[in-house]
C-alpha cells in the first residue's frame, strides 16, 4: 500500500516523503533521541512510576491497616457495650433479688413482732384476769370471814340471818 501511494506520488508529481538525506538524518536523530531517552529518561520515568506505585501501595496498606484497626476498635467497643449491658442487667437482677429478699425478711420480722405483741398482750390480759380473780378470791374470803364473824356474834334465827345478808349486800353495793 505504501508502494502504491509512492507510485501515485511519482505520477502526480506530488511528494509525500521528504528527501532521502533528510529522511535518513531524521531517522538517525530519532534513533539517537530514542536511545538517549531509553538510557536516561525511561529509567527515571520507570523509577518515578515505581516510586509512585510504591507510595500508593503504602497508602493503600496504611488505609487498610487503619480500617482494620478501626474495625477492631469498633468490635472491641461493641463487645464492651454488650458486657456493660450484661453487667447492668446482672446488677439489676441481683438488686431485684436482694430487694425481694429484704422485703420478705422485713415482712417476716414484722409478722413475728406482731405475733410477739399479740402474745404479750394475751399473757398480760391473762395475768390481769388471774390477778383480778386472785383479788376477788381474797376479797370474797375476807368478806366471808367478816360475814361469818358477824353471824357468829348474833343469834342465828332465820329473820336475823336474812337481815344480816341484806345489810351485807347493801354495804357491798355502797362500796362498789
Amino acid at each position: 500500500m505504501l508502494l502504491t501511494i509512492l507510485a501515485q506520488a511519482d505520477n502526480d508529481d506530488f511528494e509525500l516523503l521528504p528527501a532521502e538525506p533528510e529522511l535518513i538524518w531524521g531517522v538517525f536523530a530519532f534513533l539517537v533521541l530514542l536511545a538517549v531517552m531509553y538510557k536516561l529518561v525511561f529509567p527515571k520515568l520507570n523509577q518515578a512510576l515505581e516510586d509512585r506505585s510504591a507510595v500508593i501501595e503504602g497508602k493503600i496498606e496504611e488505609a487498610e491497616s487503619k480500617l482494620n484497626e478501626a474495625e477492631t476498635t469498633k468490635a472491641d467497643f461493641e463487645a464492651r457495650i454488650a458486657d456493660a449491658r450484661g453487667e447492668a442487667n446482672r446488677i439489676i437482677d441481683e438488686a431485684k433479688t436482694t430487694a425481694e429478699s429484704l422485703r420478705a425478711d422485713i415482712v417476716s420480722r414484722a409478722e413475728e413482732e406482731a405475733r410477739g405483741i399479740v402474745e404479750r398482750a394475751q399473757s398480760e390480759v391473762a395475768a390481769e384476769r388471774d390477778r383480778a380473780l386472785q383479788d376477788l378470791r381474797t376479797e370474797v374470803g375476807r368478806l366471808s370471814v367478816e360475814l361469818a364473824s358477824r353471824i357468829v356474834e348474833r343469834e342465828l334465827d332465820p329473820a336475823t340471818h336474812q337481815g344480816l345478808v341484806d345489810d351485807y349486800i347493801q354495804q357491798l353495793s355502797r362500796t362498789n
